[in-house]
């Protein structure tokens, strides 16, 4: 039978699950008025002896009355010993976690608050939390794309502004869905535009949002497929000025190359209106008539069309307009070429590789 005093909050977003058991601490905080019958403890483990301590550390506090009697709150954040890491998965570490399962059922007057990420599902305690706690997996509430959007235009909303159509999944793409980043920009962003703001554009996003984490997102690899020779030499310049590596670049124009050619075929052969762009169920009828050329693995991949998301292949149709079959086929043996050029050439001369590879392929405007 859960547990009226234990609340257990479990996900894959660092962002989302504090914010989440942030809510429920300020919720339960006016039972417990006095600071001192308040506590927060610091769940990040590095050995086996963190948790140990850690777990020690909350049956002290939830066993200790309050400096005027009763109960306590405490809440175990961040925790990262839930999940198969070298110290999550050490028997030291899920012994730890067994001796707690007593103490956590005789709670009394005093609540117990855990939030941990990132977590797996199999683990034996989180089973057990399921069965004894208060218990929410984020992850299981709402999808990442979905939680991620929530937080930005909430955040959009406190400062004032808004998005325009499409802006929202350009910041999440360029960040790699980084949540607690996508808050911070959109700050940024605010405090960019000032009062009585403009909508926020791709290109307002484009100019002023760092690439970040992940990402498999380059300014450069975007200025190359829109087909403008002048931005994309400028973007390379500024690639490279950066001190980033080639390789991350070429890698992600290969990959937007390869999914080109896919989604030409499907335009030539007339299943698919580059004008309509993609939704979701196109996507997905298209997937299941053409699954048997892909494998099953379910990973998303630059070799399967049907694993990536509707709005970055949206995004792609637009750029077919300027490329057809022939010249992307042209364009990939280039690449391929490049990267032959980039094990022979020294570092210095990286610039100058994808420089020449603008200007041979890319019209000029």
């Amino acid at each position: 039978m859960a547990s009226p005093s234990l609340y257990a909050i479990l996900g894959d977003d660092d962002y989302i699950v504090r914010e989440k058991a942030l809510k429920i601490f300020e919720g339960l905080a006016p039972e417990f008025p006095d600071d001192l019958s308040r506590e927060i403890i610091d769940g990040r483990a590095d050995r086996v002896e963190d948790v140990e301590r850690i777990l020690v550390d909350a049956k002290s506090a939830c066993q200790t009355l309050s400096l005027f009697g009763g109960g306590k709150l405490v809440w175990i954040n961040e925790a990262n010993f839930l999940n198969q890491s070298k110290t999550g998965a050490a028997q030291g570490s899920k012994d730890a976690l067994e001796s707690t399962k007593q103490w956590l059922g005789e709670l009394g007057d005093s609540k117990l608050l855990l939030s941990a990420c990132p977590v797996h599902r199999n683990h034996p305690f989180i089973k057990w939390l399921k069965q004894n706690s208060d218990y929410e997996d984020v992850a299981k509430q709402e999808k990442e794309e979905a939680s991620f959007r929530r937080l930005v235009e909430s955040a959009a909303h406190e400062c004032g502004i808004r998005f325009s159509p499409g802006a929202v999944e350009f910041l999440s793409q360029k960040i790699g869905g980084h949540s607690r980043l996508g808050v911070e920009e959109t700050r940024k962003l605010a405090a960019y535009l000032g009062p009585d703001p403009e909508p926020v554009t791709e290109q307002l996003v484009l100019e002023l949002v760092p690439d970040f984490g992940e990402s498999d997102f380059f300014e450069a690899s975007e200025a190359f497929f829109s087909n403008n020779l002048e931005w994309a030499l400028d973007a390379i310049d500024r690639h490279f000025f950066h001190a980033k590596d080639a390789r991350p670049l070429l890698a992600s124009m290969q990959n937007r190359n390869r999914l080109l050619i896919q989604l030409r075929v499907l335009a030539d052969g007339g299943e698919l209106d580059a004008n309509q762009g993609m939704n979701k169920s196109t996507l997905e009828q298209l997937g299941r008539k053409h699954a048997h050329h892909f494998s099953e693995s379910g990973e998303k991949s630059s070799l399967n069309l049907f694993s990536q998301h509707p709005f970055f292949l949206s995004r792609l149709l637009k750029a077919l307009e300027k490329f057809d079959t022939r010249r992307l086929i042209d364009l990939q043996a280039a690449l391929i070429e490049t990267f032959e050029k980039l094990l022979s050439h020294p570092r210095e001369e990286q610039v100058k590789l994808f420089r020449d590879l603008a200007v041979r392929t890319l019209s000029a405007k």
